[in-house]
């Protein structure tokens, strides 16, 4: 039976990918260099809309969120839970205002003042950060949340809504990576990584990535490629989907 493996690739965007094992030379490196580019893609578009001007403040957000890659809005909705002391997913308008200072976008008092007024459609001075988060991601096309919910739920294989360690080793094997093979890394060190991949650099490297997580990641790659076609076989290549 031929095994399954992925490699990690490297640099900030450390993207899950998954080849047979009989596939392994021809695929990796081809694989390894196209999403670099789609990191790349992704970070130049949102770079080209933002000096090209005229975006709504919400647009404009979620611009600037890209420029940071495809942890960008995952990374803001940390900073806005961690804020979160009373567990309410809900900010005030001074907290949200934090939120996004201390994230470091380049944002106007007045677009966050905007920003917020738009969300706080009752006027009770707090909006909901699950649903402010969900209007940032970048718009899918039904095709598209299809097979990132298909990758998902292979990953998930207790089917408990969150991706760990037991799951990932319930489904791929790492023995084949080049630095499980040179002794540098053990097989439950490369897994992790993985999992790591959907916090970015300021997660709490807690082991498990939520289907939020996940969504929140794809839909950010998913902004810098334009074919549905294209992104469906990326993801299928990149966790062997039927």
């Amino acid at each position: 039976m031929v095994d399954e493996f992925f490699s990690v690739g490297w640099g900030k965007l450390l993207l899950i990918v998954v080849f047979l094992q009989s596939c392994q030379q021809s695929l990796q490196s081809k694989s390894l260099n196209d999403l670099e580019k789609i990191e790349a893609n992704l970070r130049n578009k949102a770079s080209e809309q933002l000096a090209a001007g005229g975006m709504d403040p919400l647009a404009k957000m979620r611009a600037l969120c890209l420029t940071r890659g495809a942890t960008g809005i995952h990374g803001l909705g940390r900073a806005f839970r961690n804020m979160d002391d009373d567990g309410s997913k809900a900010l005030n308008e001074e907290e949200f205002t934090k939120g996004v200072k201390e994230f470091g976008l380049d944002i106007s008092k007045e677009e966050i003042k905007q920003l917020f007024r738009s969300f706080d459609e009752d006027g009770s001075g707090s909006i909901n950060m699950t649903e402010f988060l969900l209007k940032l991601r970048p718009p899918m096309s039904q095709q598209r949340i299809a097979v990132i919910n298909q990758a998902f739920a292979k990953m998930d294989k207790t089917g408990d809504g969150v991706i760990t360690l037991a799951d990932l080793k319930n489904v791929y094997s790492a023995r084949e990576h080049p630095k499980f093979k040179s002794g540098e890394k053990t097989e439950d060190e490369i897994l992790t990584e993985f999992l790591h991949t959907f916090e970015g650099g300021r997660g709490n490297g807690d082991g498990q990535v939520t289907k939020e997580e996940f969504t929140n990641y794809y839909a950010s790659i998913s902004a810098s490629i334009d074919s549905d076609e294209y992104f469906e076989v990326m993801m299928k290549k990149a966790y062997v989907l039927q």
